[in-house]
């Protein structure tokens, strides 16, 4: 791998760049699916790429892969 790492950020559920916190309703839990992948190749993705176009350029790269959930209310 290259140093210094390079990365772009896709989008997220609110269709923007950039991290969006949880924001549940007040009084209300929801349960948030964590979902982490190991890869073994760097993707030509552009900044902007959707969760679809990820999950595609990632097909046949997973190497390793990891999931949990958290419960989170305010």
């Amino acid at each position: 791998m290259p140093f210094p790492v390079s990365a772009v950020q896709g989008t997220n559920n609110f269709w923007r760049i950039g991290y969006s916190g949880p924001c549940p309703p007040a009084g209300e839990q929801h349960r948030y699916d964590i979902k982490i992948y190991g890869i073994d190749a760097d993707l030509d993705l552009p900044a902007g790429a959707t969760p679809k176009e990820l999950a595609k350029a990632r097909e046949g790269h997973i190497t390793h892969y990891g999931e949990t959930f958290v419960l989170y209310g305010r």
